[in-house]
């Protein structure tokens, strides 16, 4: 394998499926499937997942909720994500710790890098829960700083298209598909793909970034092999 540990990035929105709101079970079943060949071939994964089906920010706006409580109710909806993805992933047999940067011990561990380090090393897989723990951070910037901080070879942002876009190809049939672009590059065109903080922190870290699509058989673990199955995003 060309990455021997790596930050995976799951979409929130992605879990809905066909569902307006809430999990789509068969996403959530095919999610653990793809980690589940990864993990067969000794990958250390540590996952960040999303809360667009639970939450957007942009509700707030219309319920006239401020910004602050909104962004940790969308921390408590990463939380029900992941403890959700943990016990899909638990059936499907693999050892898997919850690490959330809120302290909310009935239902996780408090994320501290060291132990999060070693639940890795044991071969458990490790979701990053809660972002960061502040407002003002979305669940890109918080993927990025725990890809680091864990020491990841790559940030794998799963989502619902096949790469990098110059536009969004569910509406433009001519847009343009990127095999490969700089952070630069996402910057000064506004490729929009991780928010401009989490981009600023892994081009000034040199954590490349591989974004493929979600729902592709096998995507997952040809992105472990270094095969062209998305974009890159690199310095």
């Amino acid at each position: 394998m060309k990455y021997t540990r790596v930050l995976l990035k799951l979409s929130g929105e992605a879990l809905l499926g066909e569902k307006q709101f809430g999990i789509d079970y068969s996403v959530l079943d095919h999610m653990c499937k793809e980690i589940s060949a990864a993990k067969q071939m000794g990958v250390q994964i540590a996952i960040v997942i999303g809360a667009g089906n639970i939450w957007r920010g942009s509700q707030s706006a219309e319920s006239g909720i401020d910004r602050v409580p909104s962004d940790y109710i969308g921390m408590l909806g990463t939380l029900m994500n992941s403890v959700a993805l943990q016990a899909a992933l638990e059936r499907h047999g693999f050892d898997t710790r919850v690490c959330s940067a809120l302290d909310v011990p009935a239902v996780a561990e408090p994320y501290i890098k060291r132990r999060a380090v070693r639940h890795l090393e044991k071969d458990r897989i490790v979701i990053c829960a809660a972002g960061i723990g502040n407002p003002y951070f979305t669940t890109d910037s918080a993927a990025a700083l725990r890809s680091l901080e864990l020491d990841c070879d790559m940030v794998l942002k799963a989502t619902n298209v096949d790469g990098v876009y110059d536009s969004d190809p569910r509406t433009n049939p001519n847009a343009k598909k990127y095999d490969e672009v700089t952070f630069d590059e996402v910057l000064e065109k506004d490729l929009r793909v991780m928010d401009a903080t989490a981009i600023a922190q892994c081009r000034d870290n040199k954590m490349p970034i591989m974004v493929f699509e979600l729902m592709k058989k096998g995507a997952l673990v040809s992105a472990l092999k270094g095969e062209k199955v998305g974009t890159l995003i690199h310095a």
